[in-house]
């Protein structure tokens, strides 16, 4: 199944002019995994309390911004020899605090009942959870898709952009919404079954 993480090698060529700025500018692997958790707290609550459509304008901006620092803090770790489980903590804890901060506004943004975006956070929370396993059983940290991490944030992302102008998707939602969560559970028993061969 295709997933926006694959991806991933091309996009993160594109940031290794960032990546060696940063490194050179005295940015460390963890400061870069809090950035990306604030710059998730700060969107979550403009979203709550801001403008709405200015929310839905931002929203792909951040979602494209987060994607790049979790990526540079990785990339960061490993070419500089800055890995440590702080490192590991910090990021796998970033990860999942900043999804809920995001998403939790979206029945605010896309007008709909609280209980799609708290079905959709329980799902992504097992999801990434289903990935940790495969590293705690003795094997790798399992990325598979689809609707893994950069796969909500693509639907997310493109999901604002329509409802910011006016797409008619809203009698769609609910389809939209069982299909990424056919997609969540999908992906969470891939990783599964993959985390113990």
């Amino acid at each position: 199944m295709i997933s926006v993480y694959q991806l991933k090698p091309k996009f993160q060529a594109l940031l290794q002019p960032i990546l060696r700025r940063l490194h050179n500018w005295g940015f460390t692997p963890n400061s870069l995994t809090i950035l990306a958790l604030l710059l998730s707290l700060a969107m979550g609550s403009y979203s709550l309390f801001g403008d709405h459509t200015i929310a839905l304008i931002l929203m792909p901006i951040v979602l494209l911004l987060r994607m790049a620092l979790n990526a540079l803090d990785g990339m960061m770790a490993r070419q500089y020899n800055l890995q440590s489980k702080m490192g590991a903590l910090l990021n796998e804890m970033g990860d999942v605090v900043s999804d809920i901060v995001l998403y939790y506004p979206l029945y605010l943004l896309f007008t709909m009942d609280q209980i799609w975006i708290m079905t959709f956070l329980l799902l992504s929370v097992l999801n990434e959870f289903a990935g940790l396993l495969g590293q705690a059983l003795g094997g790798a940290r399992r990325y598979d898709g689809p609707m893994g991490k950069s796969d909500r944030a693509l639907v997310v992302g493109v999901l604002s952009l329509l409802f910011l102008f006016n797409a008619p998707i809203f009698k769609y939602l609910t389809w939209i919404c069982l299909a990424i969560f056919c997609l969540l559970i999908w992906s969470t028993f891939k990783r599964l079954k993959n985390a113990v061969l």
